[in-house]
């Protein structure tokens, strides 16, 4: 026994993980996105006013029910009465049929005829195609379903964490948003990007299933006892309350240390903050990017709008054609085995608002806590101290915002991409490989909180690990590609 006494403290750490990772990781994330971003809103003053973080936060939060949730519930609405069409029809069937040697390997949970075989068909193939507006809906659909075969309502199966790694790789053939942007601000030849995207994604989702078979063979990501039981909500003292351990009151000393310094810079002589930021040398940093960035909008706000080629009509009005045609067949079957069309539309969108309100909490909590972190320049730091590092492994320092924002935020990620092609100091190789990367990755906390709140999960297990790999695999093809095809 005395042999293990120097690995003691590995080992108390690697049970601490096992009991403990599983439902922190996610926890953890969103509290130091707040707790970060806040801390750094106090030193460079951007607590408060307009363009303060709370401000931004409490944009966001109505932001993700009045522009995201809501919207989202009508579109539910149309895309789940469709599918249940479809499904009567016996479309879905056919399909399912088709793809069975790829989702039984995917899938093996999942009973060979169960409705998410169906859902999860038209999910990828709607992400495959570059229907967006559909993907998500379905996809909310399919997981509702892998739902009902979970022992577990608090803890995802391995096919859910494949499934929803499975969207964040998203697969695509039609990368229409790459091409579009790269279109809009003029770069030459931007359906250059297709074969590469292709790649890119196909590399990334095969990453995403290496890592989820990996990854949940980990004892901490592994479905404890504990789990099975649905009300089971942590360890909890006689009164029902979580006790604070040691390690609690430090970080509630360090917490209330930190909001003492905000007010004392709020409160306090400016010269104090400015003297504080020189301190740390953020002066220089912050004053070159909010340069840049002026720049930048000031060159949007000049260029014309391009017009639109012949080529990109064709590429939308094919892209559009998808939508009648899987109408048209679905009405067209079903009329032809005597369903009741309108009723079973009708049928299938009662639940397309519920599902839309399910997911507005977690919607709210996560735009949140990243309208924080971004607003507070959290993000802009982190990426300057990453600058270093990146440089010498050969990744180009002009993508490092997107790739750290593309997780995160849809629309931030885009400003940031657009931001890049209309960037005239920028070669048309970094613009096409920055096309790529967004093409090629995900916002993955925003899928998570979509698919997994939809169903009331908490412990994401390994699908957030699977995800952000995919998401460095899709970053490192796409830089890849870039440097073989467009020498950047």
């Amino acid at each position: 026994m005395k042999s293990i006494g120097p690995w003691r403290p590995f080992l108390k750490l690697a049970h601490w993980a096992n009991n403990r990772e599983q439902e922190s990781m996610l926890n953890n994330i969103w509290a130091f996105l707040i707790v970060s971003g806040l801390l750094m809103a106090g030193l460079l003053g951007r607590i408060t006013g307009d363009g303060g973080v709370i401000e931004m936060a409490l944009s966001d939060a109505k932001k993700a029910v009045m522009t995201i949730a809501l919207p989202l519930a009508g579109v539910m609405m149309f895309w789940l009465g469709l599918l249940r069409l479809l499904e009567k029809a016996g479309v879905l069937n056919l399909l399912t049929r088709l793809m069975s040697p790829v989702l039984r390997l995917l899938f093996s949970q999942v009973p060979r005829d169960h409705p998410a075989m169906n859902a999860m068909v038209m999910n990828l193939g709607a992400n495959m195609l570059g229907l967006g507006n559909a993907a998500t809906p379905l996809g909310l659909k399919a997981m509702g379903h892998l739902q009902e075969l979970n022992p577990s309502k608090r803890v995802p199966t391995n096919a859910m964490c494949v499934f929803l790694a499975l969207n964040t790789a998203g697969f695509s053939l039609i990368p229409m948003s790459s091409i579009t942007y790269l279109t809009a601000a003029s770069v030459n030849g931007p359906t250059r990007v297709i074969i590469p995207t292709i790649l890119a994604t196909a590399f990334t989702t095969l990453v995403a299933i290496l890592a989820c078979r990996t990854y949940e063979k980990f004892p901490f990501f592994a479905v404890r006892p504990s789990d099975l039981d649905a009300e089971a909500e942590g360890e909890v003292d006689a009164k029902g309350e979580h006790p604070i351990t040691r390690g609690g009151w430090v970080a509630l000393g360090a917490l209330l240390l930190g909001f003492l310094g905000m007010a004392v810079l709020e409160l306090g002589d400016p010269a104090w903050r400015i003297d504080l930021i020189r301190f740390f040398g953020l002066e220089g940093l912050l004053a070159d990017a909010q340069a840049a960035h002026q720049q930048v909008a000031a060159k949007v706000a000049a260029d014309p709008a391009p017009d639109v080629m012949n080529w990109k009509r064709i590429m939308n009005s094919a892209s559009a054609l998808a939508i009648p045609a899987i109408l048209l067949v679905a009405i067209g079957v079903a009329l032809a085995r005597g369903v009741k069309v309108y009723e079973e539309f009708v049928e299938g969108a009662k639940e397309g608002f519920a599902v839309a309100t399910r997911i507005m909490p977690f919607l709210v909590a996560m735009l949140a806590a990243l309208a924080i972190f971004k607003g507070s320049g959290m993000l802009m730091i982190l990426g300057h101290l990453l600058n270093p590092l990146l440089s010498r492994l050969g990744f180009p320092v002009d993508l490092l915002p997107l790739a750290l924002m593309r997780p995160l935020s849809g629309s931030g990620s885009l400003g940031i991409l657009n931001e890049i092609l209309t960037n005239p100091e920028l070669s048309e190789g970094v613009k096409m490989t920055a096309a790529i990367m967004f093409g090629s990755t995900e916002t993955t906390f925003y899928v998570i909180a979509v698919y997994f709140g939809s169903v009331g999960i908490r412990n994401v297990r390994h699908a957030l690990a699977a995800g952000l790999t995919a998401d460095l695999a899709g970053m490192i093809a796409a830089v890849t590609f870039g440097r073989l095809l467009f020498g950047f």
